[in-house]
């Protein structure tokens, strides 16, 4: 069994007590995290020398950042962690491990650039499309801050808005056609209380109004042996909840 886990804990430093008393629960091989809003010198240090895990912390202050946690007992050779070209603003951290390639990735909103997230967007195509040629095996975890169809938006917050765009979910289509299966919904197509972001306010995350913007996209040979993709509701005080994806056979 291999576990891989995504979360978008909207700041390390405060989340700490929470992303630590997760991981001792979960003890996922592999976890993706976002939104650090830390500089790597500001990550915690029971974080960074969290014992059985090698990590990469990419951060700056106060703002996005993204980290990579790989459990040492699951991949015994070090994972090789770069950044594609396009990464700015410490939005994208990939590891190759053994076989696979594994990316943390942090989407930008897009409400005060929209074009700045298109253009991430199509790189990431772009990126998807070349790993597909070179054979690589790829995962694509993270918050990609877009709503794949209105299935993914809880009915009361569907809206002609930023995310929920039509030229945005091209772009994940286009990204998903290069071989990768959204793991969440091929494993539950049906569910439309599915979701793993809550606005802040007015109780939504406690009456489930949300919307469904975090993923785990895995290739299609990984995919295939998916057992469970589950949105962790209940965990932790981030305004998203963990996104955890179980393998079988691995």
């Amino acid at each position: 069994m291999m576990k891989i886990a995504t979360w978008n804990i909207n700041g390390i430093r405060a989340r700490q007590a929470d992303v630590l008393a997760w991981i001792n629960a979960e003890q996922p091989d592999i976890l993706c995290l976002q939104e650090l809003k830390a500089a790597p010198e500001q990550v915690p240090v029971a974080l960074v020398e969290l014992p059985g895990y090698k990590s990469y912390w990419h951060g700056q202050k106060g703002y996005s950042g993204v980290a990579l946690l790989v459990k040492s007992e699951a991949f015994t050779e070090r994972p090789r962690f770069s950044h594609p070209a396009f990464d700015n603003e410490s939005r994208i951290v990939v590891a190759s491990i053994g076989p696979i390639t594994v990316a943390s990735i942090y989407v930008p909103n897009g409400g005060k650039d929209f074009e700045a997230k298109m253009r991430f967007l199509e790189a990431l195509r772009a990126y998807a499309g070349e790993a597909r040629a070179a054979g690589t095996q790829l995962v694509l975890c993270g918050d990609l801050n877009v709503t794949r169809t209105d299935i993914d938006v809880h009915p009361k917050e569907r809206k002609p808005i930023i995310g929920q765009l039509p030229e945005e979910r091209a772009l994940i289509e286009g990204i998903l056609a290069h071989g990768l299966v959204d793991t969440g919904r091929a494993l539950d197509p049906d569910n439309h209380d599915l979701f793993t972001w809550w606005a802040p306010w007015r109780k939504m995350r406690e009456r489930n109004i949300g919307w469904r913007i975090d993923y785990v996209l895995a290739y299609e040979g990984l995919a295939r042996r998916a057992v469970q993709c589950s949105s962790q509701r209940l965990v932790g005080t981030s305004d998203h909840a963990p996104v955890v994806a179980v393998f079988d056979g691995i």
